[in-house]
């Protein structure tokens, strides 16, 4: 079983939602987000999103788009990427990573290198948000027979007809892009995603994750009642831009920022369900 879907099923047998982190790999610094990564699983990370830094990346909002060019700034490469990756695996063999980002420095990169480079770093998934289904052999299906879960993307937008179409190759979960738009800018409303995660389950078995939008212990509580997860990315990317110095230089009081954060989403997404009777009975 990989991680993902040990993780997940862990999740069900906890009966409540994941919580998933996002942070652009080497934002603001390596030495600064290797030390908030190694401290995202205390803080109540279930599954952790690094974002591998690109130039223009087309569908995320002005926060993680600064975010990323902070991070190539500061000279974080995909190979360096993979390489931070490597060093957080020494220690943390459980927790799942999903590497998002877009194909551009993958296929720079060179495909077949980059999934052994991955595979080998202890990559769980891929999300690759400019590659649809129609382009599957380019990298969807290299992936999964290296043994990485190629996790796609359904929006508002996803109907009936080309939902099929989305999850052929689906593997990991289904991350649900809440609103139509770019990461960080509105909100959906909690009924409509609630509709939207029904609808999503009538198509698969795979576990629904849903991010941009998510901003908050309110509204992740609100999105782990109907959903396997909640994505948050823009609000802990903020948070790190909140807490730079003049020159772009991580301040003290970014690390423990940055967790108080992870930790208040945490909370909330794990008491958002009510404790199965036998399980309230086994913590007495």
């Amino acid at each position: 079983m990989s991680r993902i879907a040990a993780r997940f099923a862990q999740l069900r047998a906890a009966g409540r939602a994941g919580l998933v982190t996002y942070l652009s790999c080497g934002d603001p610094d390596r030495v600064t987000f290797e030390k908030i990564l190694a401290h995202l699983p205390k803080a109540g990370a279930d599954l952790i999103e690094i974002g591998m830094p690109f130039s223009d990346p087309m569908a995320d909002g002005p926060a993680i788009q600064a975010a990323s060019l902070r991070a190539l700034k500061s000279g974080m490469t995909l190979a360096k990427t993979l390489d931070v990756l490597r060093r957080f695996r020494k220690a943390d063999r459980d927790t799942p990573v999903i590497l998002m980002g877009y194909y551009n420095p993958i296929y720079r990169y060179g495909v077949p290198r980059f999934l052994k480079d991955a595979k080998a770093a202890g990559c769980d998934g891929l999300i690759v948000v400019d590659l649809p289904p129609e382009h599957d052999d380019e990298l969807c299906l290299p992936a999964r027979q290296a043994g990485i879960d190629f996790v796609r993307l359904a929006t508002p937008t996803s109907d009936d007809k080309r939902l099929p179409v989305i999850l052929t190759n689906a593997g990991g979960f289904l991350y649900y892009v809440a609103i139509a738009g770019i990461t960080g800018t509105k909100s959906a409303r909690a009924e409509v995603v609630a509709a939207a995660v029904a609808r999503l389950r009538r198509h698969t078995a795979l576990p629904i994750a849903v991010g941009f939008g998510i901003r908050t212990p309110a509204q992740a509580v609100k999105v782990a009642r109907v959903a396997d997860a909640a994505v948050i990315g823009s609000a802990l990317v903020e948070t790190i831009a909140k807490n730079l110095d003049k020159r772009g230089k991580a301040k003290a009081t970014l690390l423990p920022a940055v967790l108080k954060d992870v930790a208040a989403l945490a909370s909330g997404v794990r008491k958002a369900r009510p404790r199965p009777r036998n399980q309230a009975r086994a913590a007495q």
